[in-house]
């Protein structure tokens, strides 16, 4: 077998709840659909169209940030990742190995 390993692509998907989520994100998907619930509870009469998207935006939010999105686990993710690389450190520092950096 000369140690060669070969992992799985999907590998991380069996630490993912149903392969698609993990636990922050049904919390956040569930804090979104009671709070619409809660909304359509309150203001069961005479609800507009306007007011109903209103209503349903925490639910339409929530379940667009948990979305999957391919080379992502989600859209949640991909814009912590957007965020970092816009806002993190400019600035590179190259610390790799070489020959050179040997102390004696």
């Amino acid at each position: 077998m000369n140690h060669n390993y070969l992992i799985p692509a999907n590998s991380k998907k069996s630490m993912l709840i149903l392969g698609f989520f993990t636990f922050v994100d049904l919390i956040i998907f569930g804090i979104g659909c009671t709070i619409t619930l809660t909304l359509l509870f309150l203001f069961n009469d005479k609800v507009e169209m306007g007011s109903l998207l209103l209503i349903l935006s925490p639910a339409l939010v929530s379940a667009f940030l948990v979305m999957p999105v391919p080379n992502y686990h989600n859209v949640l993710q991909l814009l912590t990742n957007i965020i970092l690389f816009i806002f993190g450190r400019k600035r590179l520092y190259w610390k790799g190995w070489c020959i050179n950096d040997d102390k004696e």
